[in-house]
């Protein structure tokens, strides 16, 4: 079948001006009826951005919570690993100064028991 009505340029442009124009008013009124849809998605969006960075920023704490807690138990670990050390040291150097001292007591008790045996001999030969 076959039109029989003949259209002309305006015809035709103001049948496409009328075709776009039911377009534009059919988008805005899809657009209006979905404007609580999209709100809301948008609103469930944004609570599940906020509770993600939340556990990011819990995670993040916990995180340097540890490494304070590790670095604080290495720091009392090394605290008493000094002391034993300085103590050992001094327990060292405290023996050393004692066997010195003995030594020194010990050549002095030896020079005292020559001095008399030679005194004793001196005054046997008198």
């Amino acid at each position: 079948m076959k039109k029989t009505r003949s259209s002309d340029f305006s015809d035709r442009s103001s049948a496409a001006a009328d075709a776009r124009l039911k377009l534009v008013e059919a988008h805005r009124a899809a657009r209006e009826a979905a404007e609580p849809t999209r709100l809301a998605k948008q609103a469930e969006r944004l609570a599940v951005a906020t509770a993600r960075d939340q556990r990011r920023a819990e995670r993040e704490q916990a995180k340097a919570d540890e490494l304070e807690r590790v670095r604080a138990e290495a720091a009392a670990l090394q605290a008493a690993a000094d002391a034993a050390a300085r103590e050992e040291s001094e327990a060292r150097e405290k023996a050393n100064m004692d066997r010195a001292t003995r030594v020194v007591e010990d050549e002095a008790a030896r020079k005292a028991e020559r001095d008399r045996r030679y005194a004793n001999r001196k005054a046997r030969q008198r």
